[in-house]
């Protein structure tokens, strides 16, 4: 049997609220759905759309009371932080230039880098817990933005 896509990505953080804005105000994600665990925790989804049970899970480690969270997806040592042994989780974007201006108000550090020979441009941040997360932009999207800007000339 052939894996067909991804269907989610967990997170575990001791700051839910701070895990969720991020993941809704500098991705765009919505939360939507969760089952009633025995834990915190939220699920985000692109949109509205709930059909695929969500893109992010959030799952919140409460040190005062792990038991629901331990029985149910194991005992992992605090502090939780980072990707771990994951090096980072890709999304397909568009509007590079609207990311930017986000990431800038929301005070998000962000590192940017064109691979022309795969046709993307890549902006990588982190969200509140140290998981890298890279976007793709259609590596087009820069080069109207370099067209679009008035030529300098040295003085």
């Amino acid at each position: 049997m052939p894996v067909s896509k991804l269907a989610h990505y967990s997170i575990r953080t001791t700051d839910l609220e701070r895990s969720c804005r991020f993941y809704e105000r500098i991705l765009g994600l919505k939360r939507g759905y969760r089952p009633p665990f025995d834990f915190p925790g939220a699920w985000l989804y692109k949109g509205g759309d709930e059909a695929d049970f969500g893109t992010v899970h959030i799952i919140a480690v409460d040190p005062d009371d792990p038991a629901g969270l331990a029985a149910y997806l194991g005992e992992k040592q605090l502090p939780v932080a980072g990707t771990g042994v994951v090096d980072h989780i890709a999304f397909l974007a568009t509007g590079v230039e609207a990311m930017w201006k986000t990431l800038q108000a929301e005070g998000v550090a962000y590192r940017d880098r064109t691979v022309p020979s795969l046709g993307l441009h890549q902006v990588f941040i982190e969200d509140p817990s140290g998981v890298t997360i890279e976007l793709n932009f259609p590596a087009d999207e820069i080069s109207r933005l370099d067209a679009q800007r008035p030529a300098t000339t040295g003085a």
